[in-house]
């Protein structure tokens, strides 16, 4: 179904936007993306996400002219002309088109700038009652996953392995430590306290984890961000994978073994109230707190 996109500063019918097969995006994934919801229309933490953005650019050496305060009259522009809805949007920005070549090309490139909006659909009835299955393997991606890079074949292949083994993600490690999921950041309940990963060049600083841990913080729930052990998490009360797209998901089987009582958790049932009433905050066009 043909869609309203936005692409090098047009707003363009999806089926009419064309990138060029030289684009170092297409030929090398040499670029960056962002996936922002949006509720009824509404931007869901839009600095942190154009925050996040430049962060991923800078550590790229990707320029852009385009200033952050700017990124939100082009979207809501998009959307409107796309209708109101809940929205998933996908921004992606590569280095370019240019000449094959394993290093920058030598004179500054126009960047390749695109915006999408896809629906964005709710958590299923089955996920939010009965949790998901998940996986743990080892971390055999780059040293940089802090950066959001449209390169993911390492992230595809191990979420791949999760799906052939009838999960719905794979939960990484370094050696011990946990790192995050394929796509998703993790948290972990022991004796009600809530657990994540500090940031390091080993995974996304993720938008929704950070939400997460504050709206724990604003509602005294005990939460520490530091590391834990593979073993820690097999012994868990609880585990939640976190998403700007999928939210918060309760995992109820690891590796096979149940997790918990086997159903999500009283505490996360409590995140999940405090969640949905910010967006429902968010939805109805109010400054978010």
């Amino acid at each position: 179904m043909a869609q309203i996109v936005y692409l090098n500063g047009k707003f363009l019918d999806s089926n009419k936007a064309c990138v060029s097969v030289l684009d170092r995006g297409f030929i090398f994934g040499d670029g960056v993306y962002e996936v922002i919801p949006a509720y009824a229309n509404h931007l869901f933490r839009l600095n942190e996400h154009i925050q996040r953005l430049y962060h991923s650019l800078a550590a790229i050496g990707l320029d852009i002219s385009i200033p952050p305060d700017k990124w939100q009259a082009i979207i809501e522009e998009l959307l409107a002309r796309n209708g109101v809805a809940d929205w998933s949007i996908y921004l992606q920005i590569t280095r370019g088109v240019a000449r094959r070549d394993h290093v920058f090309p030598p004179a500054p490139q126009q960047p390749t700038v695109f915006i999408m909006c896809n629906r964005l659909q709710p958590q299923p009835r089955e996920m939010r009652e009965n949790g998901i299955a998940a996986i743990t393997l080892a971390d055999n991606r780059w040293q940089n996953c802090q950066i959001k890079a449209i390169s993911l074949l390492p992230n595809i292949l191990l979420k791949q392995k999760a799906w052939e083994q009838g999960c719905q993600e794979a939960i990484l490690h370094r050696g011990e430590h946990i790192t995050e999921g394929a796509a998703s950041n993790v948290f972990m309940v022991k004796n009600q306290v809530l657990y994540t990963p500090p940031k390091s060049n080993h995974l996304l600083p993720g938008i929704t984890r950070d939400l997460v841990v504050y709206l724990a913080e604003k509602n005294q729930i005990p939460v520490q961000e530091q590391n834990f052990s593979l073993s820690d998490l097999k012994h868990a009360d609880e585990i939640w994978l976190t998403s700007s797209t999928k939210e918060i998901m309760a995992v109820t089987r690891l590796d096979g073994q149940t997790v918990g009582t086997g159903k999500p958790g009283a505490l996360w049932a409590k995140m999940m109230r405090l969640y949905q009433d910010y967006k429902q905050v968010l939805r109805q066009g109010k400054t978010e707190t």
